[in-house]
């Protein structure tokens, strides 16, 4: 079967797979069927600490269940669901809305683009590419084009530079250097709530205690360095030998002058730095006073800081945001940053939807204890074929299996919603070894991996828009062609790194 037949079948699967909000309210009718027809049924499960658990299946069709629905279904199977995760992703993007409204993230990027050695180009675009994920979609609608002007700008095929950004801005989506981004809050926070609907511990595979946003930092840290280095080599070593000698065109329209930073945007990016420090000054004056660490009448350490990661990073985000907007004049007054931050928010409506059906669906696996028999059977099962004893080949599994789902279902959240709520206690009872945090670190390696070479792709056909400025015959199989060695090398590499990383008993965050 040629390649481009493949593709064909892969975008025809996925045309065919009903949007994720249709899929959870199709689920949450399954789930009502099936508790309508097991009810009372029981089963028992041994809990973390060694004792058995017996776990009675509800009839979600008597009086009390119904009303349990309707009196549970906005307040707390939806807002405050993991301890209010939807609120936590809004005050993120608030942060985020003022620094990308601003202009300043368009504007680091632009200038840090066209102040590079052609030998550095490859990886410092990698590197602006995962750097660019803590926008909405700066790295697509930026840096891709700004990757190709630049290849022109020292006479090199353009496509061999927009390959480069488009590897870091999506197959290294999930790695960054700024602790507690979106990805984390949406993985770490929903991981704490999967792993508690079935009591399962939520601490890390050294067994320590662990905040779910920052619970694979060390791991994100080292994870862009090396994707950083690789993703530098697969361009030199696969893709510039490839493409190199092909021919390409310089279409008229391309204006540089987009890409350039004035002089108003540079004099702006000091005073963004002015802010940037004032931010980091208040923060360390609120870190060594009222939010120090402290140990309670209990004699339990409280962290408040660290409890409060998430309002912190939102302020460092903030205040250079603030300062640019004003310095470039963008901000002329307070609701021009009430505006920046509303046309931020805005952006999330289709998340918004998409979680309150997927979170009543999960909170009603829990009412069910559904959720926990599908665990009991799933870990029934591996434990059978004898998987317990290998958590390698559980890692290895998952991978796997999350990463061929990436290629018809498109969406971190929305996959993660349905794989997280099955596999993290699933996993962990087939071996204790995969705790939360392991289970997630598998799911951000494959989602992320295998991005770039899906046709269902949010931005595919965008990227594809600008690749094709330069050669009009470029097709999506092409695409896909060219990113495979990203994909493949990327996830060999990330899998070998965690591995690497519970071998030698490196924790992935704290």
């Amino acid at each position: 079967m040629r390649k481009k037949d493949k593709i064909g079948i892969i975008e025809k699967l996925g045309q065919k797979i009903p949007d994720p909000v249709i899929i959870f309210i199709l689920l949450y009718i399954l789930v009502l069927v099936v508790t309508g027809i097991f009810g009372g049924n029981t089963f028992s499960m041994t809990s973390a600490d060694g004792t058995s658990v017996s776990y009675e299946i509800k009839n979600m069709f008597t009086a009390e269940n119904i009303r349990w629905i309707f009196s549970n279904a906005i307040l707390d199977n939806w807002l405050g669901y993991a301890g209010g995760i939807v609120g936590t992703i809004l005050i993120v993007m608030f942060g985020i809305g003022i620094a990308e409204e601003s202009g300043l993230l368009s504007a680091l990027i632009r200038r840090m683009g066209t102040n590079i050695s052609d030998k550095l180009l490859p990886f410092v675009l990698v590197f602006l590419g995962i750097m660019s994920n803590i926008a909405t979609d700066a790295g697509y609608l930026i840096l891709i084009p700004l990757a190709g002007l630049l290849y022109v700008g020292i006479g090199k095929n353009p496509l061999i530079g927009m390959a480069a950004a488009f590897a870091g801005v999506s197959a290294g989506f999930s790695a960054n250097l700024i602790p507690a981004t979106v990805v984390d809050v949406i993985i770490g926070t929903n991981a704490e709530a999967f792993a508690s609907s079935q009591n399962i511990p939520f601490v890390s595979y050294l067994g320590k205690a662990i905040n779910p946003v920052t619970m694979h930092y060390y791991f994100m840290l080292a994870s862009t360095v090396m994707l950083v280095i690789i993703g530098g080599f697969v361009t030199i070593k696969f893709v510039k030998p490839k493409f190199e000698k092909q021919k390409y065109i310089i279409p008229s329209d391309i204006n540089v002058s987009e890409f350039v930073v004035s002089d108003k945007e540079k004099r702006a990016l000091w005073w963004s730095g002015a802010g940037l420090l004032t931010a980091l000054a208040a923060v360390a004056l609120l870190g060594f006073g009222p939010l120090s660490s402290y140990v309670d009448e209990t004699g339990k350490t409280v962290t408040p800081f660290l409890d409060n990661v998430i309002l912190i990073i939102t302020f460092i985000f903030f205040v250079p945001g603030m300062f640019y907007g004003y310095a470039v004049g963008k901000f002329r007054k307070l609701s021009d940053m009430v505006g920046a931050m509303s046309k931020q928010i805005g952006t999330m409506g289709y998340a918004i939807v998409l979680t309150f059906f997927s979170y009543n669906f999960l909170s009603l696996l829990t009412y069910t204890n559904l959720g926990t028999y599908i665990t009991y059977i799933g870990a029934m099962g591996l434990q059978t074929v004898g998987a317990s004893n290998s958590p390698i080949l559980l890692i290895i599994g998952f991978i796997l299996i999350t990463g061929f789902i990436n290629l018809f279902v498109g969406g971190l959240s929305s996959k993660w919603m349905l794989l997280g709520p099955i596999f993290v206690p699933m996993l962990y009872r087939v071996n204790s070894s995969m705790t939360p945090d392991v289970v997630a670190a598998a799911y951000r390696i494959a989602d992320s991996s295998t991005n770039i070479i899906t046709p269902l792709m949010t931005y595919a056909g965008v990227v594809l828009m600008y690749m094709r400025k330069y050669k009009p015959e470029f097709t999506a199989g092409n695409l896909i062609s060219m990113m495979i060695p990203y994909s493949v090398i990327f996830m060999v590499s990330w899998t070998l790194l965690l591995m690497a990383f519970i071998l030698f008993k490196i924790p992935l965050g704290f």
